[in-house]
C-alpha cells in the first residue's frame, strides 16, 4: 500500500508554515524548533540539515535520532482525529507534530506542550 502523499513532502516546504502560524499568535521560530527538537531528537544543527536537504517527512522521522518517549503523552483532536487513536505509526507523528504547534499557537506554556 502507497503512504499518504503528506509522507513524500518535504519538512521544509510545511516548516514555514508551522513558523508562520506561531508567530501570527505572538510564539517564536525558537519555539517551533525546540517542539521539533524535543519530539524528534535532532539538534539544532541536525535539524537545520534536514531542512536544508529537504528531506521528506517520512525520512525525517525515519532518520530521528530519538523520538520522545513522552509524546504518547500527546492527545487530543487534530484535523477531527483523534491523535492517540491514529494506527498508522508515520501518520500519528505528523499529527503529535501538528497537535505540538497548534497547542504552541494557542498560547500554552512550553513546559505544558513539552509534558514537562
Amino acid at each position: 500500500m502507497a503512504g499518504h502523499r503528506i509522507y513524500s513532502i518535504s519538512v521544509a516546504s510545511v516548516y514555514p508554515h508551522y513558523i508562520a502560524k506561531a508567530e501570527k499568535k505572538g510564539r517564536t521560530k525558537a519555539e517551533v524548533d525546540e517542539i521539533f527538537r524535543w519530539l524528534t531528537g535532532y539538534d539544532q544543527k541536525g535539524l537545520e540539515a534536514e531542512l536544508a536537504a529537504k528531506t521528506n517527512f517520512e525520512d525525517f522521522f525515519a532518520k530521528a535520532p530519538r523520538l520522545n518517549p513522552a509524546r504518547s503523552l500527546i492527545t487530543g483532536v487534530v484535523c477531527g482525529i483523534r491523535v492517540e487513536n491514529i494506527e498508522e505509526p508515520l501518520m500519528r507523528e505528523l499529527r503529535y507534530l501538528d497537535k505540538l504547534i497548534d497547542e504552541l499557537a494557542k498560547g500554552k506554556k512550553m513546559e505544558k506542550i513539552l509534558r514537562g
